[in-house]
């Protein structure tokens, strides 16, 4: 079958199921405290519920996409580097 066949659609629906799944599991999660590229200390905060932390190393907000989930194993690897 080609691209077009059945089937075609899981890829997509596969990173649909995945992103749904990490959105739910870190629901809530906290952004640790940083440092932006200007050398400024920012302290942690918390997001609330439904919501999760987002950005960058360097900027953090807190969003409902998780395509910008930004996780705190992840925030953690931003301190160490």
């Amino acid at each position: 079958m080609g691209p077009s066949g059945p089937g075609s659609g899981w890829p997509l629906a596969g990173t649909l199921l995945v992103a749904v799944a990490a959105s739910m599991v870190a629901g809530g999660e906290d952004c640790l405290w940083y440092i932006d590229r200007n050398g400024s200390w920012h302290p942690g905060f918390d997001c609330e519920f439904f919501t999760f932390c987002c950005g960058t190393c360097h900027q953090r907000y807190c969003c409902r996409d998780p395509l910008r989930l930004l996780t705190e194993r992840q925030q953690r690897h931003c301190l160490a580097f």
